[in-house]
C-alpha cells in the first residue's frame, strides 16, 4: 500500500525551449518513484533514454507504454528493479533527447585560415554562415557529449561544434588546392565539399549535420585592394594611356597638397616633369598652327574654264577633264569665272585680275 501510493504514473516530457537538447526526468518530490505500471510518453522528435548507474539501459522511441519488466528486459536483467510482491520499483535515470533539427546555428572563424593561393601566394582568409543539426543517436551522444547534468542545451555544445567545422574547413581548403577566386565565385560547391568532412565528425558524436551554408569568405583588405585595381585595368582595356595620364595629374595634385619638405621636393620634382610634358604638348600644338599658317600661304589656286574644278595656277590641262586651258580665256584665277576682256576685278570674288 505505501509503495502503490508513491507511484508516478506519468513520466513525459513538454519542451517548451527551443534549444534544449536533453533533459533529465525529475520527481517533484523524492518519495515518489517509478514503478510498473507507470505511463511513459514519448512525443514526437523525442527519445526516452533509461540509464542505471552511468550505463544506458533502454531506448524508447516515439509513442506511449506501459513500464514493465517486459519492456525493460536491460533493467530486469541488471537487477535495478526492486521487486516488491507485484509492484517494480524501476531505480534508474530517465533523460529525454530532443532529435529536432536546431537550424541557425552560426559558425565564422574566430583567426584568419591561411591558404596557399595560385595567384596571390600565401593568403589569409575569414569565413562564417550558419549550419543546422540533429541528434541522430541519442544513446551515442549521452556517452560523448553529456554527462550527468540536468539539462543540455546547444549553447553548451556550439562552441565545440563551431571548431569542428572550422578545423573541417581548413582541411578542406588545403586538400582541394582550389584558388581563392573560384572560391567565392562558387560559394555552395564549395560548402557541400565542407560538409562532407563535418559529416563524418558529427556522426562521432552521435549527430548529423543536416545543413551547413557558407554565406561569405572575406579576403584581406590587400588582396581585395589588388582584385579592385585588376578589375579596373579590365575595365579601362584599350583606355591605358588615358588612365596613365589620370594617375599622374592625380599624383601631382597630392604632392602639391603636401607642405611638407619631402613633399615639396616631390612636387618640384613631378612638376619639372609635368612641365616638360606640356612644354612638349604646347610644342605640338603651336607647331601645328605653324602648319597651318603655312598652308595658307601656299600658291594660289585657279580653275578650270571648262568644269570649275581647281587646278593649280598658270596648268595648261585641267587634271579632272583635261580640257585645255586657252590663255585667250579671261578667266578668275581665284574662282574661274569668266570675266570680260580689259576687266581688272573679278565680278563675282573681286580678286585682283
Amino acid at each position: 500500500m505505501g509503495l502503490r501510493s508513491q507511484m508516478w504514473k506519468v513520466v513525459d516530457w513538454q519542451d517548451d525551449t527551443n534549444d534544449t537538447l536533453v533533459h533529465r526526468f525529475t520527481m517533484p518530490n523524492k518519495k515518489w518513484e517509478i514503478m510498473s505500471g507507470s505511463k511513459l510518453t514519448v512525443r514526437e522528435s523525442q527519445v526516452a533514454v533509461f540509464v542505471n548507474k552511468g550505463k544506458i539501459a533502454d531506448v524508447f522511441g516515439p509513442g506511449q507504454y506501459t513500464l514493465s519488466t517486459g519492456n525493460l528486459p536491460l533493467l530486469s536483467g541488471m537487477r535495478s528493479l526492486l521487486y516488491q510482491g507485484r509492484d517494480v520499483v524501476v531505480k534508474s535515470d530517465v533523460y529525454f533527447v530532443n532529435t529536432k533539427q536546431f537550424t541557425n546555428q552560426k559558425w565564422g572563424t574566430q583567426n584568419p585560415v591561411i591558404m596557399r593561393d595560385a595567384d596571390f601566394g600565401m593568403i589569409r582568409l575569414k569565413a562564417y554562415g550558419t549550419y543546422a543539426f540533429r541528434v541522430s543517436d541519442a544513446g551515442k551522444f549521452l556517452k560523448e557529449l553529456f554527462g550527468t547534468r540536468s539539462t543540455f542545451t546547444t549553447s553548451d555544445i556550439n562552441n565545440h561544434l563551431k571548431s569542428i567545422i572550422v578545423s573541417q574547413l581548413s582541411d578542406t581548403i588545403a586538400e582541394s588546392k582550389v584558388g581563392v577566386l573560384d572560391m567565392t565565385a562558387n560559394l555552395q560547391e564549395f560548402g557541400e565539399k565542407v560538409t562532407k568532412h563535418v559529416f563524418d565528425k558529427f556522426n562521432e558524436l552521435g549527430l548529423a549535420i543536416t545543413t551547413f551554408i557558407l554565406e561569405n569568405v572575406s579576403l584581406p583588405e590587400a588582396v581585395e585592394k589588388a582584385l579592385d585595381e585588376r578589375t579596373q585595368l579590365g575595365i579601362l582595356g584599350d583606355k591605358m594611356g588615358t588612365y596613365a595620364q589620370k594617375k599622374a595629374a592625380d599624383a601631382l595634385g597630392d604632392a602639391a597638397k603636401n607642405q611638407g619638405s619631402v613633399g615639396a621636393f616631390m612636387g618640384v620634382g613631378m612638376g619639372q616633369m609635368f612641365g616638360q610634358a606640356n612644354a612638349a604638348t604646347f610644342s605640338n600644338i603651336a607647331n601645328a598652327k605653324d602648319a597651318s599658317e603655312e598652308e595658307k600661304k601656299e600658291a594660289p589656286k585657279s580653275f578650270c574654264t571648262n568644269c570649275g574644278k581647281q587646278i593649280a595656277a598658270g596648268a595648261k590641262f585641267c587634271p579632272e577633264c583635261g580640257s585645255k586651258q586657252s590663255a585667250s580665256k579671261n578667266a578668275c584665277a581665284k574662282c574661274g569665272t569668266e570675266v570680260a576682256s580689259g576687266k581688272k576685278f573679278c565680278h563675282n570674288c573681286g580678286t585682283k585680275l
